[in-house]
């Protein structure tokens, strides 16, 4: 059985920063919205390709987003509704809504035993870190960091060399955005998977994602897809990512997640996956 799982902001869902093309009310609907304003969007011809495919296999939404954030999302209450969605990048699993509580004590479990404590972790970061470019620090759940940064001010290159220093603390460095993600290693968007993967009974994952966060997941799919932009493509782009076990969508942007969910949907169709009334 075929699963399709996939990362959210800026691979299926887009802020006003990341989809990259006017709004148009005749070819995007909202996908979140905080005190009534929108703040994201998937394009239209997304959701119908999205709801085709999440009624013929399982769809995982996987996210780094924590459980509170990902619950803005009113596409997932509305529209399509996950059996099982993962969220804060692997340490919660959601069951028909539900926390899988046994999952996220083994997770935390591995936290303290594999990787250093969080303030060593920040420490590093800080030796770097400078108020004309730091907004805002937010720990989350215990378990990671998310720092919100003035990005046009922040020195990139300085923040990424902090990369080999937290990997020996067992610590991940991302960016996405206007955000800095450390991230310990068992919290792990592809060990979460692979338990839904076995809990479901699926055989195939098909993946996508946009990010660092997203690499680990994408690697371990059977077959999987990211759009051209963001982290991955720009490491692609600047040779710093050399497994090409995955491949790019023809476009960037918001239109990415139709090339992408295409992707899915023509391997479900390989696959005798893809109900008749949707071809």
């Amino acid at each position: 059985m075929l699963l399709y799982a996939s990362d959210l902001d800026q691979t299926l869902i887009y802020s006003e920063r990341s989809r990259g093309m006017e709004l148009d009310q005749n070819t995007m609907l909202p996908a979140e919205t905080v005190d009534g304003r929108i703040t994201s969007h998937i394009s239209k011809l997304a959701l119908e390709r999205l709801q085709r495919i999440a009624a013929g296999i399982p769809f995982v939404p996987v996210t780094t987003r924590v459980l509170e954030l990902y619950d803005r999302i009113h596409l997932f209450r509305d529209q399509v509704v996950p059996a099982y969605a993962i969220t804060s990048n692997g340490a919660h699993i959601l069951i028909n809504g539900q926390i899988d509580q046994e999952w996220h004590a083994y997770i935390m479990d591995d936290v303290r035993k594999l990787a250093a404590p969080a303030s060593e972790a920040i420490a590093v970061f800080h030796t770097i870190a400078q108020p004309e470019w730091v907004v805002r620090e937010s720990y989350w759940e215990d378990t990671f960091f998310s720092v919100l940064v003035k990005r046009e001010e922040m020195p990139y290159e300085q923040v990424m060399a902090l990369a080999p220093a937290l990997e020996q603390l067992g610590w991940g460095l991302s960016i996405q955005g206007r955000k800095v993600y450390l991230v310990p290693f068992p919290v792990s968007k592809n060990r979460a998977i692979a338990h839904v993967k076995g809990l479901c009974g699926a055989t195939h994952v098909i993946a996508s994602g946009d990010s660092l966060l997203d690499l680990g997941l994408l690697q371990a799919a059977d077959e999987a897809i990211a759009p051209a932009h963001g982290e991955l493509y720009r490491a692609y782009g600047n040779g710093t990512l050399t497994d090409m076990s995955f491949g790019f969508t023809a476009r960037s942007g918001i239109v990415a997640a139709e090339d992408i969910l295409q992707f899915v949907a023509d391997i479900m169709d390989r696959e005798g996956s893809y109900a008749n009334e949707y071809r």
